[in-house]
């Protein structure tokens, strides 16, 4: 599944990347000597700035799976008009209003009841801002959402192609837009600190002015009753089976990265990391096994600020081992005021720890300093790391060392790894027989229905949980738009004749699956199998690469487009992105793309996604997609002392050959295909019996090329 960690931040300046680009902005040259596994947790230098949005416990589903409803008639309106009478009230007298996408956490998957730019644009994509000021409403996304936007958005809305030549940032645009000295209003809850800080810098070039609204959401205010509830289902302990490390473990090595880092607490806002850390797993967010959660971490002690309503006998008893006391999830802000009464050194990632936290900790710095007599104008030192040894409260910004530790699997993440998707390919296999046959017998299925019927052979897998995202099944046209969900009332018949583009994946108690096929039922064109062969020859190039320790991830970009450039294609999004172990679909740090702002190395035990693609607009898409991890690779030479490292599959599932114009291809690429089927094979036909059995033995044939 594509990712958005390639594209820029619609929401800020031009400089501006997604988290994904900024877990770790390490000051390393590409071959910077890296040849040991990093500590558990590893030290980050200072972050960058990014987005993020606000979350209580509330219901969750991704903002895709809120139904599209009138898009062309009066509602839309009418929420904009409700929401600019609001501008004029007492109290918050505002010139325009932000809705950014995720909630505070930074979740690409959010709660239903935080879905409200999706609420109050119609716009269902999982990347967005809106920007409404009192004549006028934007929305921004990138390349994955053009063809969707284009579909969803009333004409009341202006569609701004974050990325394309001559679009302005929301910034810029509200410059223009707004006469000098206008108020902007934002909800700090749902904007990470530095973007926040970001925002308001870019503005102020037209005197324009950031005004956090600290106690009112406006969506909010106009959703009304209609708003979803909060979930209540329990979370789970992760196993340590599963995990690889104890909870004990981890704390210890994190607070090792306190006292180095001269800070006494961190506030982990990330909930992936969250889970991470205390090996637990919820399903408060659709596809992604995490709960709503804050957790400090503290020299001697830690709070985890949850729903206890979910919190189990045996969870307690998890936590209650590991040192961990419960608090209310709505006490953070006291409690950070409490850190800093205290004296604490707090460690803030300000690229995810939202706005309101960090600025409920500034101004109670600020308090405490100004009670000794110290109290300094402006900003002080309060934020000055030169600061950390002395008696009063100070903020340590550096990016969370969770990120990095996280997205190194250790030994028993990655046999989990493996395991699942080794399951996963048995039960695509049972699938792509069934679709096959049915389609040969002329059988009209939706695309709905396609994904329906996958959903339940994934089901029958031990460990099976949940799949890890909205399934993307595109027949044709629908193929080209790269984040498509097919919707009951509005999707197509998946079409014999037409090009089907299956992008899915799951999520089992022991991993974390994401595979893409393009398939043809029928005949062909010579230019799809052109477009397809080419994606492919892209795919092995990237899945061969051999690289230098301490390598970003851009630098291996081009290896998956080279052959796409060479006619003049190319595609609007990533090459790859990290994906947890039974965690979240995309994870950070690491990622393939061509924004080069990301400059975390591919280290060893890192996975990532390999799925190049070609999209032709209104016609069909194409794209391959396996996951893989990195491991050593013993080369011959090792110039100036570096190691260097490499690709090992985890996905096992065949290509299909019809697609493939064997012209094109060279010996060595055919041998790499002929290696992968015979793997396919070797791994996968174990698990199958009957009709699943002899597909993948007819589809993992060797290929001769004459």
């Amino acid at each position: 599944m594509v990712t958005m960690s390639s594209l820029p931040s619609p929401l800020m300046c031009t400089h501006s990347h997604t988290r994904c680009l900024r877990f770790l902005s390490l000051s390393l040259p590409i071959l910077h000597n890296f040849r040991t596994r990093p500590k558990l947790f590893t030290k980050s230098p200072n972050p960058t700035s990014l987005t993020v949005r606000n979350c209580g416990s509330i219901t969750a589903k991704p903002s895709s799976d809120i139904r599209r409803t009138n898009r062309t008639g009066s509602e839309p309106d009418e929420k904009l008009h409700k929401l600019r009478e609001l501008f004029v009230k007492p109290g918050i007298d505002i010139d325009a209003y932000i809705i950014p996408s995720q909630d505070a956490h930074q979740s690409e998957f959010i709660a239903e009841c935080y879905t409200r730019r999706a609420y109050i644009s119609g716009f269902t994509g999982s990347a967005g801002t809106a920007v409404v000021t009192k004549d006028k409403a934007a929305l921004w996304t990138d390349g994955r959402y053009f063809l969707q936007a284009e579909k969803q958005l009333s004409s009341c809305w202006n569609l701004m192609r974050a990325g394309n030549p001559g679009v302005p940032t929301p910034s810029e645009w509200l410059n223009d837009a707004l006469a000098p000295g206008g108020r902007v209003g934002i909800d700090p809850f749902l904007f990470s600190s530095d973007a926040a800080e970001e925002l308001k810098e870019a503005i102020t070039t037209r005197n324009h002015e950031l005004v956090y609204l600290h106690d009112l959401n406006l969506v909010d205010e106009i959703w009304g009753e209609s708003r979803p509830k909060p979930p209540k289902k329990p979370i789970r302990i992760h196993d340590l089976k599963y995990a690889g490390l104890d909870v004990a473990s981890k704390l210890s090595s994190l607070r090792s990265e306190l006292v180095d880092a001269g800070s006494s607490a961190i506030v982990i806002s990330m909930l992936d990391e969250v889970a991470w850390v205390l090996n637990l797993r919820g399903s408060d967010v659709p596809h992604s096994p995490v709960m709503y959660a804050y957790l400090i971490v503290e020299l001697d002690g830690a709070k985890l600020f949850i729903d206890n309503s979910k919190v189990t006998p045996e969870v307690m008893d998890h936590l209650k081992n590991a040192g961990i006391e419960l608090r209310p999830y709505d006490c953070i802000l006291s409690e950070i005021e409490s850190l800093a009464a205290q004296g604490t050194h707090l460690w803030l990632d300000t690229s995810s720890v939202n706005a309101a936290i960090a600025n409920t900790y500034k101004s109670a710095c600020e308090k405490y300093t100004g009670s000794l007599g110290n109290k300094t104008k402006g900003e002080s030192k309060i934020y000055d790391n030169s600061n950390v040894q002395s008696g009063r409260p100070t903020g340590v910004h550096r990016l969370s060392p969770i990120s990095l530790a996280k997205a190194v699997k250790n030994h028993a993440e990655l046999e989990g790894m493996q395991n699942s998707h080794l399951r996963d390919a048995a039960a695509l296999a049972q699938f792509w027989v069934w679709l096959e046959d049915e389609i040969h017998k002329d059988v009209k299925l939706t695309e709905v229905e396609v994904a329906d019927k996958l959903l339940e052979f994934r089901s029958k897998q031990a460990g099976f949980i949940d799949t890890s995202f909205d399934t993307i099944s595109g027949s044709g046209a629908n193929g080209a738009i790269i984040h498509y969900k097919p919707e009951k009332e509005s999707c197509a018949v998946v079409d014999a004749k037409k090009l089907f583009l299956l992008d899915s994946g799951a999520q089992y108690v022991d991993g974390t699956t994401d595979i893409t096929r393009t398939v043809h039922f029928g005949e062909p064109t010579a230019r799809q199998k052109e477009c397809f062969t080419r994606v492919l020859q892209g795919h092995i190039a990237l899945d061969q690469a051999v690289f230098p320790e301490s390598t970003p991830g851009f630098v291996l970009d081009a290896f998956a487009r080279s052959s796409l450039w060479k006619i003049g294609l190319d595609y609007r999004h990533g090459t790859g992105h990290g994906v947890g172990a039974a965690l979240n679909v995309h994870e950070g740090p690491q990622g393939i793309s061509f924004r080069y702002g990301n400059m975390t190395p591919i280290m060893i035990g890192m996975i990532v996604s390999n799925e190049p693609g070609y999209y032709e607009d209104h016609a069909f898409g194409i794209r391959i997609e396996n996951l893989l991890y990195v491991k050593e690779v013993d080369t011959p030479n090792r110039f100036g002392g570096v190691g260097y490292l490499g690709f090992e599959k985890l996905t096992f599932v065949p290509i299909q050959s019809k697609l493939i114009d064997l012209s094109l291809l060279s010996v060595a690429e055919v041998d790499w295909l002929n290696d992968y089927h015979s793997q396919v094979w070797e791994k996968v036909s174990p698990l199958l019996d009957g009709s699943a059995r002899q597909w993948l033995w007819n589809n993992t044939r060797p290929l001769v090329k004459h």
